[in-house]
């Protein structure tokens, strides 16, 4: 049975099953107004507005807490059929070199993604008036075996991205970002990268093995999926394997940011050279949370000291604003080691600072 909604205001009823202006709940709020459910006991389904476009309820009326988990709350659908954009799960760690547990970031996010609101009131973003967005669950992995995970991701990928979805993906580790990358140049052809990270994961065999989170876009270059000389890497530090840890980067076209590049600094700069680099082509965001701090992202796999702050990591995601994003992922958060929460609850914002600013969003004044 539909559940009715009804907004009270000044004497005024006015009822729909979940189709509401997504401002509506403010403007009777304003009014002195309140929103109520048929018999006090609303549902936690999810509201919609009459432009057809999946908005999260508020916090204002359904408790936080209530509801099964998704991203942001949006609604749960089993394709991306009539999307723009969609949050997919990629649950997968068997491509980690030292801790694990990245397999559980992508229900921990959505876990923490309750305390994500409509608007972004930094930059008016409102996305949930502009695109179709809906959570379509996990891709089904095989956690016995990566090559077979890797075949799997990039199957489910070419059927969301065929129908014109952009995907914003939870990890997960970073091996997730080459079967998704090869998904994603089908259709586009070779992309340019926004790759945030403490690692350049562009390494080539690692005890015997070909795949894994640190070899990702080395892959990615050889089987040409990458515009080399579109691609940027940011955050990069740690010891390494040799003096040069970044040469092979380099060599390719990359441009290297090593993380002493961004300390004490805004990147608002860096980030306005960055979209010159990229330019109008279509690009892939690929951002590790290793990139940033382990004091303020402690629930990783492979932290690496002296990283960047979360405010800097906000000003890298807002600063793709107006360029052709075809795909973001946020990768490497392991629950397991991450016991405030703090880890998941800044990567769901970060996720939904890449939802405000992907083409066709639209801004308030």
């Amino acid at each position: 049975m539909l559940n009715l909604l009804s907004v009270v205001n000044g004497g005024r009823v006015f009822r729909g099953i979940h189709r509401l202006k997504p401002c509506l709940s403010q403007c009777a709020l304003q009014a002195g107004g309140r929103l109520e459910g048929a018999d006090l006991n609303v549902a936690p389904r999810r509201l919609m507005s009459e432009k057809r476009f999946n908005v999260p309820p508020s916090a204002e009326f359904v408790a936080r807490m209530s509801g099964i988990a998704t991203m942001a709350k949006l609604p749960y659908q089993e394709t991306a059929e009539g999307l723009d954009a969609a949050f997919i799960g990629v649950p997968i760690d068997t491509g980690t070199s030292n801790r694990p547990g990245a397999r559980f970031g992508p229900r921990q996010i959505r876990s923490e993604s309750i305390m994500l609101r409509a608007f972004n009131s930094a930059t008016r973003a409102a996305p949930y008036e502009s695109l179709m967005v809906a959570d379509i669950g996990d891709v089904n992995v095989n956690v016995y075996d990566l090559k077979d995970t890797c075949r799997r991701i990039r199957e489910t990928y070419r059927n969301v991205v065929k129908t014109g979805c952009i995907p914003l993906t939870m990890g997960g580790d970073h091996t997730i970002a080459y079967p998704i990358l090869q998904a994603v140049a089908e259709r586009h052809g070779p992309v340019g990268l926004i790759h945030v990270d403490a690692h350049a994961d562009t390494g080539d065999v690692v005890l015997g093995e070909k795949i894994g989170h640190g070899t990702p876009f080395r892959r990615c270059v050889e089987e040409g999926l990458l515009d080399c000389k579109r691609v940027v890497q940011i955050g990069l530090r740690g010891t390494g394997y040799s003096p040069d840890n970044y040469a092979w980067s380099r060599a390719q076209g990359f441009r290297v940011v090593q993380v002493e590049e961004c300390w004490h600094k805004s990147l608002v700069p860096l980030m306005a050279e960055v979209r010159t680099q990229i330019g109008s082509g279509p690009v892939y965001l690929s951002f590790d949370i290793d990139a940033l701090d382990p004091a303020f992202a402690p629930g990783t796999g492979t932290p690496e000291i002296a990283g960047l702050t979360p405010i800097q990591g906000l000003e890298i995601i807002r600063g793709c604003r107006g360029l052709n994003l075809v795909g973001c992922d946020l990768v490497e958060v392991s629950p397991p080691y991450d016991t405030t929460g703090n880890t998941a609850l800044t990567a769901a914002n970060l996720l939904f600072e890449m939802l405000c600013v992907l083409p066709k969003i639209k801004y308030y004044d």
